[in-house]
C-alpha cells in the first residue's frame, strides 16, 4: 500500500478463540494497523461505530450466532466497511451465503498469516481508492 498510511486504518476482529484473536491482532498491528478485538458478537454489534471502522475480520463459527449473521446485522446497522470472514468450515454454499450477508472476502483457517494482511489491505484499498 504505497498510496496511503496504513496506521490510520482501524480494524475490528471478532473471534471467540483467545489465541486466534491475539494472533490476528499481533499480525495486523505488526503491519501497522490499529486493531480492536472482540470475543463476543453481541459486544461487537453494540460497540461498533460505522464511521470509525475501516475493515472487520469475523470468525464464522461463534457461539450464539455465526459470522454470517453478524455480518448481516452489521450491514443492517449501516456499517459499510469491508468484512473478511474467517472459517475452518468451508462448504460449497459458503460463497453464496457470504455474499448475501454482505461479506467481501472469505479466508480459510489454518493458513491465515499469508493471506490475512493481503486481504485486509485489498479490502481497504477498494473502500478508499487512491
Amino acid at each position: 500500500m504505497t498510496e496511503f498510511t496504513i496506521a490510520k486504518y482501524k480494524i475490528c476482529i471478532l473471534d471467540d478463540d483467545p489465541a486466534v484473536l491475539q494472533s490476528m491482532r499481533f499480525l495486523l498491528e505488526t503491519h501497522g494497523f490499529k486493531v480492536r478485538t472482540f470475543s463476543a458478537a453481541v459486544t461487537l454489534l453494540a460497540s461498533v461505530d460505522p464511521a470509525d471502522v475501516d475493515c472487520l475480520v469475523i470468525d464464522y463459527k461463534l457461539p450464539h450466532m455465526d459470522g454470517l449473521d453478524v455480518a448481516a446485522r452489521l450491514r443492517q446497522q449501516n456499517v459499510a466497511a469491508p468484512i473478511v470472514l474467517i472459517t475452518g468450515y468451508p462448504n460449497r454454499h459458503m460463497t453464496e451465503k457470504a455474499a448475501a450477508a454482505g461479506i467481501d472476502y472469505i479466508l480459510f483457517k489454518p493458513h491465515l498469516e499469508d493471506s490475512l494482511v493481503m486481504r485486509v489491505r485489498e479490502a481497504i484499498s477498494r473502500q478508499y481508492p487512491a
